[in-house]
């Protein structure tokens, strides 16, 4: 993952296969919370929520690669993790 953000990942859960790509992201930058990123259509826009810790063990995640990442989404992250 080439991003300059400091300690941020992305991931992806590896037991949702989706057509044309995934569509809900993870990401937590260094030891802080995780948030779950989802496209909502209706509103054109990326939109997250924090994930409470016990929700996020379960899930088979894997890192993503920040350039297959949708453009709009990273826009967001950046914007998100803003040092």
């Amino acid at each position: 993952m080439s991003i300059s953000m400091n300690g941020l990942r992305v991931y992806v859960n590896e037991g949702i296969t989706e057509p044309s790509g995934p569509t809900i992201f993870y990401s937590r930058r260094s030891n802080g919370p995780y948030y779950v990123w989802h496209y909502e259509a209706t509103l054109g826009q990326w939109r997250f929520s924090r994930m409470p810790r016990t929700d996020v063990a379960p899930k088979p995640l894997s890192l993503a690669s920040w350039k297959n990442l949708p453009p709009a989404l990273q826009a967001k992250l950046a914007e998100h993790y803003q040092e």
